[in-house]
């Protein structure tokens, strides 16, 4: 096997946890703002970057917020996305399944469609141009009501076909899964896939709740559960994924340390674990960079690195035919890259 930075940039990989509107890089908000006459803040591109030193996830979260006010019109939406899926292309990665948020849109006043419109155009022609496949996972603002929820998922009803998932995502403290479990429920009726985030600063009985309330099929994040033997042996026998994000934890604090990161006590223990950029922009890594990072600071042996890139791909939200293509083209891939 070749060293560890030159295999990872060559294994083909998914990324199933990346925020989209996470991936505001500063020069762009700062370019969006002056064409949408947005005031920020911050009067530079060098202020916008030392603002994100974040102390907690809600550090990070009023950033956050403040950054999307940038994002007015359907060719924002398609410029964030489109200058992601190009720098994910460059990590080698070949299929994407993309979080937003649109009640930060349309608290706003922007329209549900035009963000929806600006996001799917870009992962249409990202698969045109790049040869990437990318897909849309709205997430519930955990921090909002359920009946905000409900409204949101209404007018997403109308985009079934360019949506395939529904999340949960913001503020984790004080807001477990439960509360959204009527409107999961009606989600999971109407055909879409299921996330939710648990476990990244709140207990492992918010995974246990996305499991077993809210019905998952994968726990973003997760870094708790290893707190729960039984918790932790219930992920590994029924394979449920976790899209653990070794910088976003390194940055806002839920490890003070890379070298303390659960992620290979997990992969010891037999779960399902995948590796992912969050948001990339705040939190100074893109795909490639998460992998170097972890595996670096955990020692990562080239197989384990191997068998981070193909969990992604058992992962990831493809029909068995997607699968085993994918699968047939990664192993590919491994084998000339040793």
């Amino acid at each position: 096997m070749p060293d560890r930075d030159l295999l990872i940039g060559r294994l083909p990989k998914c990324e199933l946890h990346i925020h989209i509107e996470g991936s505001l890089e500063p020069d762009m908000m700062v370019a969006l703002a002056r064409r949408n006459n947005v005031t920020l803040p911050w009067d530079s591109v060098e202020a916008v970057r030392r603002a994100y030193r974040f102390g907690s996830l809600q550090d990070f979260l009023d950033v956050y917020y403040v950054g999307m006010s940038v994002l007015v019109t359907e060719q924002d939406f398609y410029d964030l996305a489109t200058a992601y899926l190009r720098r994910a292309h460059a990590d080698n990665v070949v299929h994407v399944e993309m979080f937003f948020d649109p009640q930060g849109h349309t608290s706003r006043g922007v329209a549900f469609d035009t963000v929806v419109n600006g996001l799917h155009r870009a992962c249409r022609d990202a698969r045109e141009t790049l040869g990437l496949s990318a897909s849309l996972i709205m997430c519930f603002l955990r921090h909002l009501d359920e009946a905000d929820a409900e409204r949101t998922l209404d007018a997403a009803l109308a985009h079934r076909e360019r949506i395939v998932g529904v999340g949960l995502d913001s503020s984790e403290q004080g807001h477990p899964p439960e509360k959204f479990r009527r409107v999961f429920a009606r989600a999971r009726d109407a055909g879409f896939h299921l996330f939710a985030h648990a476990g990244e600063e709140g207990p492992p009985a918010y995974v246990w709740q996305a499991l077993d309330v809210l019905g998952v099929r994968r726990v973003d994040h997760g870094n708790r559960a290893v707190e729960d033997e039984a918790l932790v042996a219930r992920l590994a026998r029924d394979r449920v994924p976790l899209t653990m994000c070794p910088l976003s934890n390194l940055r806002l604090r839920v490890i003070d340390d890379l070298v303390h990161h659960p992620l290979r006590r997990m992969t010891d223990k037999g779960v399902a674990v995948t590796v992912n950029s969050d948001d990339p922009a705040y939190f100074g890594g893109y795909v490639n960079d998460n992998f170097r990072a972890v595996a670096a600071s955990l020692d990562l042996a080239p197989a384990e690195i191997v068998a981070l890139a193909r969990t992604s791909f058992e992962a990831a939200m493809m029909s068995a035919e997607e699968r085993a293509r994918a699968l047939e083209r990664f192993e590919a891939a491994v084998r000339e890259a040793g």
